[in-house]
């Protein structure tokens, strides 16, 4: 989805995909590339310091796109991490210019996914699972 079936978004802050579309055959990702697992994101999180510092490494720079005060963003990491938000598994969206949430390609279970989050009043990288059903962001990863 485009955040608030608003077009205009999608130029910035790309699509909102469900977690059901991140494990499809069609694969969301171009050829040579997928969606990073769970164990893939941390591996990535522990390289760069860990959860409570690797955010800001990831986040886009400024308050262009963040929300005052974009705590700790330098994306030395050159990610760029955007606060894209989420649609919620009903169809309402939430927090854009606020948070950004990444699926993993990971299940928990039946029902929900692991995925990775990160806000404007920190550096952290929040993890935890979401209904397979709610839009988040997709981060490809090179084979």
């Amino acid at each position: 989805w485009a955040y608030d079936g608003n077009e205009s978004n999608v130029n910035t802050y790309g699509r909102l995909y469900t977690s059901y579309a991140v494990t499809d055959s069609r694969n969301v990702c171009p050829t040579g590339w997928h969606v990073p697992t769970d164990v893939e994101w941390t591996t990535l999180i522990t390289y760069l310091g860990g959860v409570f510092v690797a955010g800001g490494k990831l986040k886009e720079t400024g308050t262009t796109h963040w929300t005052t005060p974009n705590t700790g963003a330098t994306n030395e990491t050159g990610f760029t991490a955007l606060p894209s938000g989420y649609r919620y598994l009903y169809g309402a969206y939430y927090n854009i210019g606020s948070y950004g949430h990444w699926w993993s390609s990971s299940e928990y279970n039946s029902t929900d996914a692991y995925g990775r989050g990160m806000g404007y009043a920190d550096s952290d990288v929040t993890w935890g699972s979401s209904d397979k059903g709610n839009g988040f962001s997709v981060r490809c990863l090179r084979d």
